[in-house]
C-alpha cells in the first residue's frame, strides 16, 4: 500500500478513542500510551529465540539488562524508556518487550537501563545509557554497530545522545519523542493552563507553577476540571475552550468530526482539553524537582503574536464570532496579565540537560504518530527547525504514522524504522530508505502486526520562546 498525502485536516479517530488512550496513559505512566502489542502479535519464533540474559547495576544505582541471541549479528539496539513516576523502575521496559523479542529473533542484541532515578530523569539518563553500553561491551565484547532507540521522554534522551561527540553510538531512532525539549514542554502546557485560569476563572488566584508534590497541584487540578467542564455550557466558554485547545496543540483530525464544521471540531477538542490538561499538571512536580525549580514562564509573552501562526486560529476566530466575543480583547488580557517568571536555576538546568541543540553527530530517524495528545506532533516541526538551524539536516529524517495515541506504534513499524537506520549506516547514505513509502513497504513485508506510515507535514509549534529576562 502506498501511503497517501495526509494533512492535519483529515479525519482519523474518534475523541472517545483518544480519551481511552489518555486514560491508559494515566493509569500506566511507564508506558504513557496504549497497551503495547502482545507477544502473540509478533512472529511465533520471536519469543522462542535462544538468548543469553545479563543484568547489572551502574555505580549510580541505575540497573541494566541485556539479551543477546545465540546467533548474535554483532549489532546492538540500546533502548531508552519513557517517563516513569515510580517507585517501580525496572531495567527492562514492558512496552518495548514485543519489539525487543522480534529484534532478538532477527539476531540483534537488545540492552536498556532503568536510569538512576524515576520521574524526569534527564540529569543522568543519557549517561546511564552510555554506561549500559560500556557494561554490555565489557560483558559481551564490542558491538559492530550500536543503534539507540527511545520512546517519549526516552525519545528525547536518544536525540540528546545523538548530539554527544564520540559517544560510541552509530545511529539513533527517536519514537514519539519529546523532541521539542523540556522547556517547550513546560511552556506549551503552561500557556494552556494560564489561558484557562485567566479567562475561565477571572480574579481567582490559581497556582500554575512551582509544584513540588502532587498534593500542591490537587487544588489547581480540581479548579481547572470544574472550570473546563462548565465552560462547555455557554457560547463564551466554548470560544475560550477553543483558544485553550489551540495553545495546547490539541489534535484536529478526529474521526466522525467534519473538519469543515468548526463548532463540531471545537466541541471535540474541548473534551480532549478536559481529559488532558489536568493530567499534565499532575506530573509537573516531577520536572520541577529534577530541575530544582520551574522553568516555565508567561512573562513577556505576546499571546496575539503566539496565536497568529497557529493552524487552529481559524477555529478560535469562528468560535469567538459565534459567541459575540472579541478575540483581540481576550488575547490582550492574557498578554497584559502574563507575569509568571521562570526559576532561573530550573531554566538553566532544563536548557543544559533537556533541550536538543540539533547538533547531530550521527544519523537520526524520528518517527511520530500524527495525533499525539501527550507529545504533540508539532514538536517534530520544532525539532526539524532546530536541526536545520544547526546545519545537520543531512543526518536527519522524519517519518509519520497515521494513528492516534502516544507511542502507539506496531512492532512492524518499530522494526522497519530500526532496520532503515541499519541500512543507512551500512550504505553511508539515506537514499530512499527512510521515506514513508519505503518504511511502509518494509513494515508490511515483515508480516507482523501491520503498519500505517503516511506522508504528513506537521503544523507550526507556536509555543517556543527564549527567556530574555523580565522584572
Amino acid at each position: 500500500m502506498n501511503p497517501t498525502l495526509r494533512r492535519s485536516c483529515r479525519m482519523i479517530v474518534s475523541t472517545s478513542a483518544i480519551t481511552a488512550l489518555l486514560v491508559t496513559a494515566a493509569a500506566s505512566p511507564a508506558v504513557l500510551a496504549v497497551q503495547p502489542p502482545t507477544e502473540a502479535s509478533v512472529s511465533a519464533n520471536a519469543a522462542a529465540a535462544p538468548s543469553t540474559t545479563a543484568v547489572g547495576t551502574l555505580r549510580n544505582g541505575a540497573a541494566w539488562r541485556a539479551e543477546v541471541p545465540a546467533a548474535w549479528n554483532g549489532k546492538l539496539v540500546l533502548f531508552a524508556h519513557g517517563f516513569r513516576p515510580g517507585p517501580a523502575n525496572p531495567a527492562w521496559d514492558n512496552g518495548f518487550a514485543p519489539t525487543a523479542s522480534e529484534l532478538i529473533s532477527r539476531g540483534y542484541a537488545v540492552a536498556s537501563s532503568s536510569y538512576a532515578t524515576t520521574g524526569w530523569a534527564l540529569g543522568t539518563a543519557a549517561q546511564d545509557q552510555l554506561g549500559t553500553l560500556a557494561a554490555f561491551e565489557e560483558r559481551f565484547g564490542d558491538a559492530q554497530r550500536v543503534v539507540v532507540v527511545g520512546r517519549s521522554m526516552g525519545g528525547l534522551v536518544t536525540s540528546l545522545m545523538a548530539e554527544i561527540p564520540d559517544s560510541g553510538i552509530d545511529g539513533a531512532v527517536s519514537t514519539c519523542g519529546l523532541v521539542g525539549g523540556g522547556v517547550s514542554l513546560n511552556n506549551y502546557q503552561l500557556d494552556a493552563a494560564y489561558a484557562a485560569t485567566e479567562l475561565l476563572l477571572p480574579g481567582r488566584d490559581v497556582r500554575l507553577t512551582g509544584f513540588t508534590t502532587p498534593e500542591q497541584s490537587a487544588e489547581t487540578i480540581a479548579a481547572l476540571k470544574s472550570a473546563l467542564t462548565q465552560a462547555g455550557e455557554s457560547a463564551a466558554g466554548r470560544a475560550r475552550l477553543a483558544l485553550v485547545a489551540a495553545l495546547l496543540n490539541t489534535p484536529t483530525a478526529l474521526d466522525g468530526v467534519d473538519v469543515d464544521d468548526p463548532e463540531a471540531l471545537a466541541a471535540a477538542q474541548a473534551q480532549l482539553v478536559v481529559d488532558t490538561l489536568p493530567t499534565v499538571i499532575e506530573r509537573r512536580h516531577t520536572i520541577v524537582n529534577a530541575a530544582g525549580g520551574d522553568s516555565g514562564w508567561t512573562a513577556g509573552v505576546d499571546y496575539a503574536r503566539l496565536l497568529q501562526p497557529s493552524a487552529q486560529r481559524h477555529v478560535v476566530e469562528h468560535m469567538y464570532a459565534v459567541a459575540g466575543l472579541t478575540l483581540a480583547d481576550d488575547l490582550s488580557t492574557l498578554t497584559a496579565n502574563a507575569d509568571i517568571e521562570p526559576n532561573v536555576q530550573g531554566l538553566e538546568w532544563m536548557l543544559q540537560t533537556s533541550t536538543p541543540a540539533g547538533e547531530l553527530q550521527v544519523p537520526l530517524l524520528a518517527t511520530h504518530t500524527v495525533m499525539d495528545i501527550l507529545a504533540p506532533v508539532e514538536f517534530q516541526e520544532e525539532y526539524a527547525e532546530t536541526v536545520r538551524q544547526a546545519g545537520r539536516n543531512s543526518l536527519f529524517r522524519q517519518a509519520f504514522v497515521d494513528r492516534a495515541g502516544h507511542c502507539n506504534f506496531t512492532v512492524a513499524e518499530n522494526i522497519a524504522a530500526i532496520e532503515a537506520m541499519d541500512q543507512r549506516l551500512e550504505t553511508g547514505h539515506w537514499g530512499s530508505v527512510a521515506t514513508n513509502s519505503a518504511l511502509q513497504g518494509a513494515a508490511e513485508s515483515l508480516k507482523l502486526d501491520g503498519a500505517a506510515f503516511v506522508e504528513f507535514r506537521p503544523d507550526e509549534f507556536v509555543n517556543d520562546r527564549h527567556w530574555a529576562g523580565k522584572s
